[in-house]
Order: structure tokens, then C-alpha cells, then sequence
């Protein structure tokens, strides 16, 4: 897709589809004042049926009487209720109605700063068609139908063109993102995500280097290299440099667990929805993601992707219940599952990261337990961290950009449940208990002193449907974080 900004009256557009939208109980499209007398009593008519009402679409032919072949009415229901996914939202319904049309670009009417923030409705625009219009179709015969081009008409200004512009490049990144989480294990194994790392780091000029099998052994990585040994795909750690701010700047780190595809390994999962495994690489493509677009919107700030990546597989080499395993930093850890795997690479990639970037902050991403959808259902991340600021930062994008978190506790007594009779650690809680809880006191032993927060995307990084309280996430990866941490990144 496509997107183009104008500032002239929209009603003269020649379109396919002129769209605007309509609130609860108004007789106006926002932002259009004035209709062709020879269809204006069937929009009034229209605008009436439709009622404002949230997400309802209505779509009038205007049969060669205006520029525009339709006139599409969008209800965005009562000004009081409008919420920073409202606009999100029944964009992503429109661009999907665009292309059902078959249409092959389409124009749509950013509502009056009366209604919402100019600047936040352009990107919530643009984010919403962008994103409600991805499709995973790499390995059907026929694809889906051409995505039609858009045109935004807003107020004239450069502030709000560059929001449009920046809202491309961060729909571009989720986009990026769910196009290497959905591919399927025997098409991406982690020479093939350290491949596009690689990719990113050419087109952008980033530095990237790759720690491949030998010298993640050599160098002390016993976490990623004891999962990833029960594999004939040899596990990866691949780490991309953005150097946008001052010399000397202290780097914000981001680390994404990559399992391309987890078994469980000799503590085999069950075979019903295995084949989900393919997505328990989602943390470190959402990382992948957000550096492609770091790199694209030259954020000044100094910025480190590092992605373990590991296929968790059983097999006479794999790693055993029973084993004791000596992590990057020097502590150990009893494995007493091996579906216990991501704590393990994610402790090995954090310890790295603070003792050789010295950052000022580490944050992490994982599909790292089923207990978190347990706790919080699919939509909401589960978040732990150290810092008190940083919490606060993490939950104000998280608002903005309306991909929820929850913080959870961690206190000594969630400690307590991690200790081992024969390591430092053990690599799993006791039963049951606490099971978001305990894994992220396992990734806490592995820094020192540096402020973190460890995001459980669990839940909320792919969906089995695609939702309708979402239209911007169709079935499959999710992206989630993106959004979050780009917004994050521009205001600190």
C-alpha cells in the first residue's frame, strides 16, 4: 500500500472511494461540509441508517454525480467513548472494505482536532490500513488481491506528514515482523533469521555480527548452546548495532528469544497445536523489527538488537532433565524440563548484552510461558521489571499505542522458588506456581545492576482467528511490541 497526504478539499477528489468518518447520532461526515445537492439527501439518508455506530460501514454509489465513484460512511460511535484504537480500528475496516471492492486506491478524511489529536489520527490512519491489509500468502498458488493505495487528507501541516511518514515506517516494521514469525520451521531455521539480520544491517548500514555453534561454546553461551544441541540446525546469536546518537551514549539493548521451533525437547510438549511452535521465535523477530525500523527513522539514539536463536528438538545429542548447565554470566542451572528452554538462551543473550554495552537499559521479549495466557487471555502482555521509570515510560507507550501490559510482582520470595539443592538455579518454579513469575526470576539472576523489563508475549504474539475487536491483526503473528517499543524509543 501506498500512502499519499493531501490538503485540498476532498470532496473534489477524483476517487474510487471517498471515506469519512461519522459519529454516533450526527448528521455530518466529519470533516466533508459540503455534498453534491444531487446526492445529498440519499447521504443524509445514509448517515442516518448508518447512526454513527461504531465500526458500521455504509457504502452509497454516487452513480458519476461527485468525483468520487462511492462515498463510504464509517461510525466511530460517541465522541466521549473515542479511544486511541477507535480511529486504528475502523480504519483497518475500511482499508479491508477497499479491498473486498477490489478497489485499487481508495481516500479517507482524518476527522477535526475537535474529535481527536490531528497527529494521532493520521498515524492511527495509517497504521490501521496498513496493517488491517497484511496477508501471509508466501506459500499459496493464489494470492491475495492487490492492496489498494491510499490517499489521507489532513490539515495542512508538516508535523502531520511526518507523523503519516513515520507511521509507514513502523507499519512497515510489524509488517516485516509477521512476515518472518509466520513463516514455518523448515523454512526458517536460525541461519536463516542470522541471514535477516544480516539483510537488515546491509540496507540500513547498521553493524551486525553473527556468533555461530563453535564459538558460542568457546565463548561460555552454555544456555543457547546446551538447547540448541539436540538440532542438526546449529543455534545462532546475532546482534545488530544502531549507532544514531552521541558518541559515547549509552545504548538502550533489546533482546528477542528465538526458538524457530520448540518440541520441547526431551520433555516432549503434546502433539495437538504443536505446529504453533514455529511462532516461539515471535520475540526475537519482533526485535528484527524494530531495529529495520530504527534504522529507517534514524532515531537519534544509540540502540542494540540481540537475538538467541535456538531449534529445540530431542535427539541422542539434546540436553537432559538432570543436566547442570553453566550460563554465560558463571552461574548454573539445573535443567529440570527442557521445555524450560527460552529462560535459558534469554539469560545467556542478557548477561552479554550488559557486559558488553554497559547499557542504560535492557529489555526483553519471549513467548516464554503458557502460564501467562493463563493469567491475562490473549490480549495483554505480561511485563516484570526492576525500574520504577522505566515501568512508568513502557506503560505510557503502551497506552498510546494500545498494546496492553500488566505488571506482575517479583519479590524474594519468587526468588526463593528457582533455588536448586545442586546449582545456583533451577530453570523451572515449583509445580505450578507462579510460572510467568518464576521465569522471569531466572532472567533477573542473569543481570547485575542494569534497569530491565522482560515482556511475556505468550499470549499475545499470535492469534488463531483474526479478531474483530482488531482488524489490524488478521490470524496469524501479531507484531506485538513494535508499535510499543518505537514509541518508546522517540519519546525518551
Amino acid at each position: 500500500m501506498k500512502v499519499k497526504v493531501e490538503s485540498s478539499n476532498p470532496i473534489k477528489k477524483k476517487t474510487e472511494m471517498l471515506c469519512g468518518f461519522v459519529l454516533e447520532d450526527s448528521d455530518k461526515i466529519l470533516g466533508i461540509n459540503k455534498i453534491n445537492s444531487k446526492i445529498s439527501d440519499s447521504v443524509k439518508q445514509s448517515i442516518k441508517d448508518n447512526k454513527g455506530e461504531l465500526g458500521k460501514l455504509t457504502v452509497i454509489p454516487t452513480n458519476n454525480k461527485t468525483p468520487a465513484k462511492r462515498i463510504l460512511l464509517a461510525g466511530i460511535g460517541k465522541k466521549e467513548k473515542i479511544t486511541q484504537d477507535t480511529i486504528r480500528f475502523v480504519s483497518g475496516k475500511i482499508a479491508q472494505k477497499a479491498r473486498e471492492l477490489n478497489l485499487k486506491e481508495f481516500s479517507l478524511v482524518s476527522p477535526p482536532s475537535f474529535v481527536n489529536d490531528p497527529i494521532a489520527s493520521a498515524s492511527q490512519i495509517t497504521e490501521g490500513c496498513k496493517l488491517s491489509l497484511f496477508s501471509f500468502d508466501d506459500f499459496k498458488a493464489k494470492k491475495e488481491s492487490r492492496s489498494p493505495d491510499l490517499t489521507v487528507f489532513v490539515p495542512k501541516s508538516n508535523k502531520i506528514t511526518n507523523a503519516i511518514k513515520t507511521s509507514e515506517i513502523v507499519s512497515d516494521g510489524v509488517i516485516f515482523t509477521k512476515s518472518i514469525a509466520n513463516l514455518p520451521p523448515n523454512k526458517c531455521t536460525p541461519t536463516t533469521l542470522a541471514n535477516f539480520a544480516k539483510s537488515i544491517a546491509k540496507k540500513s548500514k547498521m553493524k551486525c555480527f553473527v556468533v555461530s555453534k563453535n564459538e558460542l561454546k568457546k565463548k561460555g553461551f552454555g544456555g543457547i548452546t546446551a538447547v540448541g544441541q539436540g538440532s542438526k540446525n546449529e543455534p545462532k546469536l546475532m546482534v545488530l548495532e544502531h549507532n544514531g546518537g552521541p558518541r559515547g551514549q549509552k545504548p538502550i539493548v533489546l533482546v528477542g528469544k528465538a526458538v524457530t521451533f520448540d518440541t520441547g525437547g526431551i520433555s516432549l510438549k503434546p502433539g495437538e497445536k504443536m505446529d504453533e511452535m514455529k511462532f516461539d521465535k515471535c520475540g526475537g523477530c519482533t526485535v528484527l523489527g524494530i531495529m529495520k525500523a530504527v534504522s529507517e527513522l534514524r532515531l537519534p539514539v544509540n540502540v542494540v538488537g540481540i537475538v538467541p536463536s535456538v531449534e529445540n528438538m530431542p535427539s541422542g545429542e539434546a540436553y537432559r532433565p538432570g543436566d547442570i548447565i553453566k550460563l554465560y554470566n558463571g552461574k548454573t542451572a539445573e535443567i529440570l524440563n527442557t521445555d524450560a528452554e527460552g529462560r535459558l538462551i534469554l539469560a545467556d543473550a542478557l548477561a552479554f548484552g550488559e557486559k558488553k554495552y554497559s547499557p542504560r537499559v535492557i529489555i526483553d521479549f519471549a513467548t516464554l510461558t503458557g502460564a501467562c495466557i493463563i493469567a491475562l487471555g490473549t490480549n495483554v502482555a505480561a511485563i516484570v521489571s526492576n525500574d520504577e521509570k522505566l515501568k512508568k515510560q513502557i506503560n505510557e507507550s503502551s497506552v498510546r499505542t494500545t498494546e496492553e501490559v500488566w505488571e506482575l510482582p517479583l519479590n524474594d520470595d519468587y526468588m526463593d522458588m528457582i533455588k536448586s539443592d545442586v546449582a545456583d538455579m533451577r530453570n523451572i518454579g515449583i509445580g505450578r506456581a507462579a510460572g510467568t513469575i518464576t521465569a522471569a526470576a531466572f532472567l533477573k539472576n542473569a543481570i547485575e545492576k542494569t534497569p530491565w523489563l522482560h515482556f511475556d508475549i505468550a499470549g499475545v504474539a499470535w492469534t488463531q482467528v483474526a479478531t474483530k475487536s482488531k482488524p489490524y491483526n488478521p490470524k496469524g503473528a501479531t507484531g506485538f511490541g513494535v508499535r510499543l517499543i518505537l514509541d518508546y524509543l522517540q519519546k525518551i
